[in-house]
């Protein structure tokens, strides 16, 4: 990941933060990403593949991974088709790999308006907190046999409510508290749970914000550093939680969002 300086004369990011690793850093180490089929996912992928890692990613359709395939920087990373609803199917994915050194959690979902309706509400948690959950709980063992590490993907509002997003908003709080607990739960099996909080990234998630000119200017009027963050910065905090700069990092929710969280 370099950086470059656009008209404004804000210095960005480009390219992958495996530029300032050692290369090879992950090499024979197996990464499980769900959620890792776009956007945030699609770039810890990329990172971790382009230090040597061996990295399998899951969609929830053959379509999502159809397009994921398709990406010059993903075209090392292996998919699979996952629903973090069905715990018979993650326990399966889990068990069948030949290894594991390392989780990222990504699979999730924002329904938003539609979330103040109860049954949307418990759907969105399922995916986000309970779906993260399921794929923690299968991959315990198979990180404590190589002392592996655990990250899940919280958010700004872990730490704050949303009224259009109310599902979201409680998911992404209790990913906050699941992380630190696991923390303490696995230490005796020398796992480290982290999670990424990011804050307004450029995805596809984020698109419709971007191109209202009332939202986004509100969003950048609250980022000290004025401007969207992209997925391969999301991923650089990934890879150092997931690396031995880390070794005595647990239970920590690293904020990744340009000084959002503190205006």
């Amino acid at each position: 990941m370099s950086t470059s300086s656009s008209a404004d004369g804000r210095t960005r990011a480009t390219g992958s933060p495996a530029a300032f690793l050692r290369p090879g850093l992950f090499e024979g180490r197996q990464v499980l990403v769900s959620g890792g089929t776009s956007g945030i996912g699609a770039a810890i992928c990329e990172a971790f593949a382009a230090l040597g890692a061996d990295v399998l990613a899951t969609g929830i359709t053959e379509a999502e991974i159809a397009a994921a395939g398709s990406r010059p920087g993903l075209q090392d990373v292996q998919f699979a088709t996952l629903d973090v609803r069905d715990r018979s199917a993650v326990d399966a994915l889990v068990a069948g790999l030949p290894r594991l050194d390392h989780m990222v959690n990504c699979a999730g979902v924002i329904r938003r308006n539609d979330e103040l309706e109860p049954d949307v509400f418990a759907d969105v948690v399922d995916i986000n907190l309970n779906g993260s959950m399921r794929v923690c709980a299968a991959a315990r063992p198979r990180l404590a046999e190589t002392g592996g590490t655990i990250v899940n993907t919280a958010s700004m509002l872990s730490f704050f409510g949303g009224g259009l997003v109310p599902g979201y908003s409680a998911s992404k709080g209790g990913i906050a508290q699941l992380t630190k607990s696991l923390a303490i739960a696995y230490a005796a099996d020398a796992i480290r749970v982290n999670a990424i909080a990011p804050g307004w990234i450029a995805t596809p998630l984020t698109k419709a914000l971007r191109e209202s000119p009332e939202r986004n200017a509100a969003i950048l009027g609250r980022t000290p550093l004025n401007r969207w963050g992209e997925p391969a910065e999301v991923a650089g905090g990934v890879l150092y939680l997931s690396s031995p700069l880390a070794s005595f990092v647990t239970g920590s929710v690293l904020v990744i969002d340009g000084g959002y969280l503190i205006m």
